[in-house]
């Protein structure tokens, strides 16, 4: 038997168990319906990729706020009073 739900007053559809184990969905997944000429799909929504991820590990690590202005200060180079460009 082909899985099926009943459309809710409300718009809202349960997600047959068979079909929620096969996208892998569990509770408060979202999901997004793509449309394709004469079909509909449902899958697990995409989540965008994160635009800073490419930079992840790009500056060095610190342990405390007085290393970040430590850090910060040398790139200024407060020290001197002259400011890089």
């Amino acid at each position: 038997m082909t899985p099926s739900s009943t459309l809710s007053s409300k718009g809202r559809l349960t997600v047959p168990l068979e079909i929620r184990r096969r996208l892998g969905l569990k509770q408060g997944d979202r999901v997004e319906f793509v449309l394709e000429e004469e079909r509909t799909i449902i899958r697990p929504a995409r989540t965008p990729k994160n635009p800073f991820e490419n930079y992840a590990g790009a500056l060095p690590a610190f342990r405390s706020v007085q290393e970040v202005n430590t850090w910060v200060s040398s790139l200024r180079d407060e020290d001197t009073g002259n400011a890089r460009s």
